[in-house]
C-alpha cells in the first residue's frame, strides 16, 4: 500500500519525468520495468504456483466438499466482473481486450485488510477468503496463458517443454535439493520468456514440479518437504520486496492531464465497477446460491453480513489486475493509465466499503 501511495506521490511531482526515465533504461537487455514485470513477477508467480499446489494436495483445497464454496464463489467472481466490463465496452473493440482485468482478487491486499480487523472476523472466513483467493489466482494464471498469449516460437516452447520434463523427471526421482529445480527453472524461464508466452508462467510451471512430500512420503514434515523450505524462502521476500517494487514500478499515475472524460470512460468505468459491483454479486450470490441449495454451509461464526463485506474485499484487485492489465493493452500507454485509474478507484472502494461492512457486521464480538 505504501509503494502504490509513493508511487502516485512521485509520479505527480517534479520526479515524475524522472521516474518514468527510469523505468524504461534499458539494464541489461530489457529494460528496468521489464526486469520487474517479467522476471522479478515470476518469482511472485512461483509463491502462488507452490501456494495452489500446497492447498490442493493437503490444504483447505484437498477434497472436493472443501473445495466447493470458494470454488464457486471464486467462478461467480471472475464471470460477473467480466460481464460488467464487456456491458460497458461492448462497443469498442480496442478495449474489449480487458474483459479479464476486473475478474482477479488481490490475495495480499484482501488478506491484510481482514487480518487488520483480528478476532472482529472469524478465522473461517480468513479460510474462506484465502481459498477462493488461490482458485482466482490459478483462474488467472490461466487466462493469461489462454488469452494473453501471442507470436509462439514453436523452438522456444519445445525447450520449455523439454526442461519441464527434466524438471518432472527430478520429481519422480525423489530429488529433494532445492538447486536442481531452481536451475533449471531459469532455464525453463529463459525459453517461456523467448517462446511468446508470458515469461511469469514458468514460475507457476516450475512450482508444480517442486516435491511436496518429503523421503518418508510425509507432507507436514517442513524441513523436509522442499516444497515448503522453498515456501518459507519466499513468504517474506515476495510480499516485503517483490510486490512493494512492482506496485511502485506501476501504480504511478500521473493525475496532472486526468479530466471528467478519462474517469467516465468506458475503460475506467468497467475496471472499477466489475471490482466493487462484480466481485460483490459474483462471490455473495454464487456463495448465497450454494449455501441455500445445501451444497456448503456457511463458514463457521460467521454471519451473512460478514460473508457480503468479505466479497467486497475481494474486489481488491491491485496485483494481479495490474498485470494483467499490462499484458491487455502492452504497448498503449494511455489505456495503461485508464486501467490503472479504474483499478486504485475500484480497489480503495472495494476495501473501504467491505471493512465497513465487516466492522459493522461483528459488532458485539470479542476483541
Amino acid at each position: 500500500m505504501a509503494a502504490a501511495a509513493l508511487a502516485l506521490i512521485v509520479a505527480n511531482s517534479p520526479l515524475g519525468p524522472g521516474y518514468e526515465s527510469a523505468l524504461h533504461a534499458k539494464l541489461g537487455p530489457l529494460s528496468v520495468e521489464h526486469w520487474i514485470n517479467d522476471a522479478l513477477m515470476a518469482v511472485f508467480f512461483l509463491l502462488v504456483g507452490l501456494e495452489i499446489k500446497r492447498e490442493m494436495i493437503d490444504g483447505q483445497l484437498a477434497t472436493w466438499p472443501r473445495r466447493a464454496l470458494p470454488g464457486i464463489a471464486a467462478a461467480g467472481g471472475m464471470i460477473v466482473p467480466a460481464l460488467i466490463y464487456v456491458a460497458l465496452n461492448f462497443n469498442n473493440p480496442e478495449t474489449i481486450r480487458g474483459w479479464a482485468i476486473p475478474t482477479a482478487t488481490d490475495i495480499a491486499f484482501a488478506l491484510g485488510v481482514m487480518q487488520l480487523l483480528g478476532k472482529r472476523v472469524p478465522a473461517s472466513l480468513k479460510v474462506f477468503l484465502a481459498a477462493l483467493a488461490i482458485i482466482d489466482d490459478l483462474g488467472a494464471v490461466m487466462i493469461i496463458a489462454l488469452f494473453y498469449t501471442s507470436g509462439l516460437s514453436m523452438l522456444d516452447l519445445g525447450g520449455a517443454v523439454i526442461v519441464l520434463g527434466a524438471l518432472f523427471v527430478l520429481n519422480r526421482r525423489g530429488v529433494l535439493h532445492l538447486w536442481p529445480y531452481l536451475l533449471l527453472g531459469v532455464v525453463l524461464w529463459i525459453f517461456v520468456y523467448r517462446s511468446g508466452v508470458h515469461a511469469t508462467l514458468a514460475g507457476v510451471a516450475l512450482a508444480l514440479t517442486i516435491p511436496l512430500r518429503s523421503r518418508d512420503g510425509k507432507v507436514d514434515d517442513l524441513q523436509a518437504s522442499p516444497l515448503h523450505r522453498l515456501e518459507h524462502m519466499l513468504i517474506k521476500v515476495v510480499p516485503f520486496v517483490v510486490l512493494p517494487i512492482f506496485g511502485f514500478a506501476n501504480a504511478g499515475v500521473s493525475l496532472w492531464n486526468v479530466g471528467v472524460d478519462a474517469i467516465t470512460d468506458a475503460l475506467t468505468l468497467g475496471v472499477a465497477g466489475g471490482l466493487v459491483f462484480g466481485k460483490l454479486i459474483g462471490v455473495f450470490g454464487s456463495a448465497a446460491i450454494v449455501i441455500r441449495l445445501g451444497l456448503a454451509d456457511l463458514p463457521a461464526d460467521a454471519t451473512w453480513t460478514q460473508l457480503l463485506g468479505t466479497a467486497l474485499l475481494c474486489g481488491i484487485g491491485f496485483t494481479m489486475s495490474l498485470f494483467i492489465g499490462l499484458l491487455a493493452f502492452a504497448g498503449q500507454p494511455l489505456l495503461q493509465e485508464e486501467v490503472k485509474l479504474g483499478i486504485i478507484c475500484g480497489s480503495a472502494i472495494a476495501g473501504i466499503t467491505g471493512t465497513l461492512v465487516l466492522l459493522w457486521g461483528s459488532k458485539g464480538r470479542a476483541h
